[in-house]
């Protein structure tokens, strides 16, 4: 069983290969260099993101992770990439899907979109439509460009997003917590705590609207509600409210 610790898969060798020593010196003090380098450097567009994939694929492909002793490569970017392997992966990706684009094109669309384009390519396999992707991706702002690419992806348009960031108490949390499990469990453990949010508000808003005799906020707070129950509870409640009336 110890030997099957060396198998690789995706066409990679399935036994350890040669370490070339030198080379893994050379190619591990170049991703050293520069990630020093992008610590230093606060921009989107770092002209260095596809070298440092490219050196990324080769520490991989050769095991010259060996070097800087330690077991696997998952652990060699558990100390290059401490905060998120996600990043170096998305670099691999992007040196692995994209060789037909020239390097200066990627470093100008930046590795955010590099790494959209990648996704694209992957699903699309030979089909790929290089030139027009890397147009949408140079002509487009990067949000725009991400859900052009989820709707390639997914067949569906998705709607723009935001992140909203606010400070709550640790003491505040456990009421936060339970009351989104308990919108998750009326209304179903697929959807987002973001929806589950937007249904508690929406709850808020017409009980105050109730008292306040805001008819068009209640109607805007119990429509949406209503649309965000499970297909059959809403037929129930659409018959029940025909019914009264």
């Amino acid at each position: 069983m110890i030997g099957l610790t060396w198998l690789t898969t995706n066409g990679r060798p399935l036994v350890a290969p040669k370490l070339n020593r030198r080379r893994a010196v050379f190619v591990l003090s170049k991703i050293d260099e520069i990630l020093a380098w992008e610590s230093r450097t606060d921009r989107e567009r770092d002209s260095r993101f596809v070298e440092l994939g490219r050196y990324l694929c080769e520490v991989r492909a050769g095991q010259y992770w060996r070097v800087d002793n330690v077991r696997t490569f998952d652990e060699f970017l558990e100390r290059k990439f401490p905060e998120s392997r996600r990043k170096a992966y998305y670099l691999m990706a992007i040196h692995e899907q994209l060789p037909r684009i020239h390097k200066v094109d990627l470093q100008q669309v930046g590795w955010t979109k590099a790494t959209e384009l990648a996704k694209v390519a992957r699903r699309d396999g030979q089909r790929f439509d290089c030139a027009t992707w890397l147009h949408r991706a140079r002509e487009l702002p990067k949000d725009q460009f991400k859900r052009e690419v989820s709707k390639h992806l997914t067949g569906k348009d998705e709607e723009p997003w935001e992140i909203l960031y606010f400070k709550a108490y640790k003491s505040q949390l456990p009421v936060i917590e339970q009351a989104l499990e308990a919108a998750a469990l009326m209304l179903g453990s697929d959807k987002s705590r973001g929806y589950c949010l937007e249904m508690i508000c929406a709850d808020f808003l017409a009980g105050v609207s109730l008292e306040t005799g805001n008819r068009e906020i209640l109607v805007a707070s119990l429509t949406r509600l209503v649309v965000g129950l499970p297909a059959p509870e809403r037929r129930q409640l659409i018959e029940q409210v025909q019914v009264a009336s």
